[in-house]
């Protein structure tokens, strides 16, 4: 009776060691990107944010240059107005980590100059584990709606693009294209251009054989067949330094993103057992993270080959 008892609380210890080593998970803040002052505005830490799950014990990785910029947590107050008098704490020197240990709300900016105004400043929502995977709802249909003219990268415009293919990929990742929608690319004649490729050539950046190239700037294109849509920058090396945007097109008011982009679609809210997010504040986490925990796993089992031979 004595072993079984000894066998079972070994056996448990390993399901404990199991269920919090999963979550357990280093972010690379804005990945590629790193910690600056991001093309297009705060939409691409929104938008990095909505592809992780936070749970307490990961470590978020600020990489950015000291002298150049800083990250500071904020209370939500602050954040929303880029106040960084009293922050929570400061850092300057980087890259720096900063572990999770708690559950609720963060918020960091950085405070030099207006880099806070420009959306260098991202607000994430982490959970004590990170639970079941929330069960999906059905899409809520999307209006009818006319024709729509974009203008790709906003005021950003169409160039090589600061902190590379993120910037139109951020800028892409929260629009509906339907057919008839306009996209503007608006650029100086003599210093860019836009090709319509296909995937394979928007891959490799390959411009030898364009669908279409345009080279007289600002142009417009009529988004006229369903499906998905490549156009990159044909001049020098533009396309290889994140000059290149993908977009897929329907032909009604739901929309899925072309095999192209590495952007999953942001998740359904989880379960109201987990701390809910203030209203303007982070956005919810989608499904549990997959990603594993070696080194625990490896302690996890020695445990539990102890336990099977305390019971044999």
């Amino acid at each position: 009776m004595a072993k079984m008892c000894v066998a079972i609380a070994a056996v448990l210890a390993v399901a404990a060691l199991l269920q919090t080593s999963g979550a357990q998970t280093t972010h690379v803040v804005g990945d590629g990107l790193g910690w600056l002052v991001p093309p297009g505005g705060k939409i691409a830490y929104e938008t990095w944010a909505d592809m992780q799950t936070f749970v307490v014990g990961d470590v978020l990785v600020f990489n950015f240059a000291t002298g150049e910029q800083d990250v500071a947590r904020v209370t939500k107050e602050a954040f929303d107005s880029c106040n960084s008098t009293s922050p929570i704490f400061l850092e300057t020197t980087g890259p720096f980590n900063y572990t999770l240990d708690a559950a609720g709300e963060y918020y960091f900016i950085s405070t030099m100059d207006r880099h806070c105004f420009f959306g260098q400043k991202l607000a994430i929502n982490v959970y004590g584990s990170a639970g079941p995977t929330p069960s999906p709802h059905a899409p809520t249909p999307t209006p009818a709606r006319g024709p729509v003219t974009y203008i790709v990268g906003d005021d950003l415009g169409w160039l090589v693009p600061p902190g590379g293919y993120i910037a139109y990929e951020t800028w892409a990742y929260d629009k509906t294209f339907l057919v008839g929608d306009v996209l503007v690319f608006n650029f100086t004649t003599g210093e860019q251009d836009v090709a319509r490729v296909t995937k394979e050539a928007f891959d490799s950046c390959n411009s030898t054989s364009p669908i279409f190239l345009e080279t007289t700037g600002p142009f417009n294109y009529t988004l006229d067949a369903a499906g998905e849509y490549y156009f990159i920058g044909t001049m020098d090396r533009h396309c290889f330094f994140g000059q290149k945007l993908a977009i897929n097109v329907t032909a009604s008011n739901s929309a899925a993103p072309p095999s192209t982009t590495t952007t999953p679609t942001p998740s359904s809210s989880p379960s109201s057992s987990a701390p809910s997010p203030t209203a303007g504040g982070p956005s919810a986490p989608p499904p549990e993270s997959s990603a594993p925990a070696r080194a625990i796993f490896g302690v996890s089992s020695t445990l539990l080959l102890i336990a099977l031979s305390v019971v044999y």
